[in-house]
């Protein structure tokens, strides 16, 4: 059973509760639209995921093969002193992003042309791990902006449906539940008075 608000049964608390009702019913009209957006949100973002995964996996894959097969090449010592002074093949910009409340870094990853090295012993295979590597970590910082948007949009989306919840089942109930006991009071309390009434004038009917 729903428990009633304490408040008096007055015409004024009954005209207060029922703008607060509607008030309360566009917020929760409001909310449930925000829930259902981002419920599509989450779809799509774990659709961007899933595939963002997959081709980053591939890279980590193709990366390592090269790098495997130059480091057999070259040796480890000859790799390390190749890598050595080269310029950074990627840049990464991070800037703030906001959709629906939900704030994310939305992160932008250029890839730079592979800049020739200038070491005769270098096997051809290495720029083939420069630009694996560079794929990678393109993919890996998109990746990074998909997961952490999709985990803040699940955890907008399980407070939003608490809220909706809480004002569906528990909020909304009570106040419809205090105004129908008000106007049921009200109007026993007009039957009342008219009761009253109706005996006076009959009483002083000669």
């Amino acid at each position: 059973m729903t428990q009633r608000l304490p408040i008096p049964p007055t015409r004024n608390a009954l005209l207060q509760l029922q703008s607060q009702l509607e008030f309360l019913t566009t917020g929760h009209d409001l909310l449930e639209r925000k829930r259902e957006l981002l419920t599509r949100m989450v779809r799509n973002q774990l659709k961007t995921y899933r595939k963002l995964r997959e081709e980053a996996a591939d890279l980590v894959d193709s990366a390592y093969h090269w790098l495997s097969i130059t480091q057999m090449r070259m040796g480890d010592r000859m790799l390390h002193q190749a890598g050595l002074g080269l310029a950074p093949t990627i840049q990464v910009k991070i800037l703030p992003r906001s959709n629906l409340g939900v704030e994310y870094p939305a992160v932008k990853a250029i890839k730079y042309p592979l800049q020739p090295v200038s070491l005769m012993w270098t096997d051809a295979s290495f720029d083939k791990v420069r630009t694996r590597l560079a794929d990678m970590a393109v993919v890996l910082a998109q990746l990074g902006e998909a997961e952490i948007a999709l985990r803040r949009m699940l955890n907008e989306q399980h407070k939003t449906q608490k809220r909706v919840n809480a004002l569906k089942y528990n909020i909304i109930p009570r106040y419809q539940d205090t105004i129908h006991y008000i106007q049921e009071t009200l109007e026993e309390e007009e039957r009342n008075n008219l009761f009253q009434v109706k005996l006076l004038r009959e009483q002083s009917t000669p």
